[in-house]
């Protein structure tokens, strides 16, 4: 063997240090958390920066992994506007979408601490996300290497990003909302994604704060273009164009992580004889297979009173079992139509607690999910093959959504273009398509066959090596 590989197999097996500083939203902490176990389990240290309330939030670290992974808590205390903010706001949950200025504000603030982390414990490499665009140069300042970690597909970084650099001010400029209708100017090859008039109406509207019309300002093209390599939680079989596209219009490495799907869910363990899982299993269990619809919309979605009538009353009019996770009612806020519960009692369960999704997907009886497409409860759904209904809230929600039903995995709740409004039979209607009409059996089988993909623990396995392995080919300051 000669001596340039000696020296690359001695640098591939030494262990790295990751530093992980995601924006203040558990959709995107979640995943860096994810990837942190993973590489604590092949010998790698990893320091993730967050919020307390935010990692306070984060499931315990399994004994054997915790040597390998520090937990950072960095306050925003300090940092908080306290006319705008509350003193204890820590993340997007903890917001009105109108206060999202402060909130960046205050995440800013926190660059003298990050810098500090980075100069005490010198990592490998600092993953950042869309939101810590003055990060890169703070690594390179640093000689750290840096990767900004997208926990969203491809597509969501290709749409929004405004590319000036490359294409030119007036080229990349969106100076009006028909702009993102469709697809950016800059994309190569056929697709419909794009967002319909309410959503470009929120993208422009939710960013102001009300009080002075400042907007939050997240520079993307300078995250895009100042980071060593893009690590994304997708896959090839998910967006192979998209990829490509990313990696060829920045002439940087794009890595994809793989999907990062739910652990294999264990038949032993506190969790499977919890009070709450049993309790559940033994609905699930009288239900007849691929039945079930399953039905969340996370915790960053917070529906109006208007739209969870139509909701209730579309599941209601569907006919079918259903399984409800509605943890954000709050008791004088909004409600649940008049005897609801009382009118569904035979075939369906509100569930108003926290609920164990992975071991409630797994189960025989669920054929489908109600879901407003957040990227990590639609990984989780995919992963076990389930027919999608699909009704978007959020702004990358709506781009997954129009993927998917690209894909013919997924059917959208029809809306008004122009206010978001949805119809209790327009919800009936996406369901039954979904879960029991003949000519909605094609996306059944294609959500099966992806299913099928997105569960091969082989291909999982492929992806992680080839990411840690490109970690130790790419780190520019050995």
């Amino acid at each position: 063997m000669d001596s340039a590989s000696v020296s690359s197999n001695a640098k591939a097996d030494k262990p790295l240090h990751i530093v992980m500083f995601p924006w203040l939203a558990m959709g995107h902490v979640y995943p860096c958390f994810e990837v942190s176990k993973i590489l604590a389990q092949k010998g790698h240290y990893v320091t993730l920066i967050s919020t307390p309330k935010i990692i306070d939030r984060l499931p315990k670290l399994p004994h054997h992994l915790s040597s390998f992974i520090k937990l950072t808590k960095l306050p925003l205390s300090s940092h908080i506007d306290k006319n705008h903010l509350p003193q204890d706001a820590d993340s997007t949950m903890d917001i009105p979408s109108n206060k999202l200025y402060y909130l960046k504000l205050a995440y800013d603030g926190l660059q003298e601490s990050v810098a500090e982390v980075l100069k005490t414990s010198n990592p490998d490499w600092v993953f950042f996300d869309f939101t810590a665009s003055w990060l890169p140069q703070l690594a390179r300042s640093l000689h750290i290497s840096c990767a900004y970690f997208s926990p969203c597909p491809a597509w969501s970084i290709c749409f929004f990003d405004t590319p000036k650099q490359q294409l030119g001010d007036d080229a990349a400029n969106r100076t009006n909302p028909e702009d993102y209708y469709g697809p950016p100017k800059w994309v190569s090859f056929p697709t419909n994604i794009g967002l319909r008039p309410y959503e470009v109406r929120k993208l422009l509207e939710d960013v102001k704060v009300n009080e002075t019309g400042a907007s939050a300002v997240f520079d993307l093209n300078k995250a895009n273009s100042g980071c060593d390599m893009f690590v994304i939680r997708s896959s090839r079989d998910l967006e192979p164009e998209w990829l490509d596209f990313l990696a060829e219009f920045y002439q940087k490495p794009v890595i994809p992580v793989g999907l990062l799907p739910p652990m294999q869910v264990s038949d032993s363990g506190e969790e499977e004889n919890s009070p709450d899982w049993l309790q559940i299993k033994t609905w699930l269990d009288t239900q007849q297979g691929s039945s079930v619809v399953y039905i969340a919309f996370g915790s960053e979605v917070k529906l109006s009173q208007e739209d969870l009538n139509e909701l209730a009353l579309g599941i209601e009019l569907s006919g079918l079992p259903f399984f409800w996770v509605l943890r954000n009612l709050k008791k004088g806020s909004i409600e649940l139509p008049n005897e609801f519960e009382d009118r569904t009692k035979e075939r369906g369960v509100v569930w108003k607690t926290w609920a164990p999704q992975p071991r409630i997907l797994a189960h025989a009886s669920v054929g489908g999910c109600l879901t407003h497409c957040g990227s990590g409860s639609m990984i989780e759904n995919l992963h076990f093959g389930h027919v999608l209904v699909m009704l978007p809230f959020l702004l990358d929600q709506a781009l997954y959504s129009r993927v998917m039903e690209e894909k013919k995995v997924g059917i959208e709740i029809p809306r008004n273009h122009q206010d978001g409004s949805f119809t209790r039979n327009s919800v009936a209607k996406a369901l039954r398509l979904a879960m029991v009409d003949e000519e909605g059996s094609v996306y059944r089988k294609n959500a099966k066959e992806m299913g099928n993909k997105f569960s091969n623990i082989e291909l999982h396995n492929q992806y992680i090596e080839g990411f840690i392995a490109s970690l130790h080919n790419h780190h520019l300051y050995t």
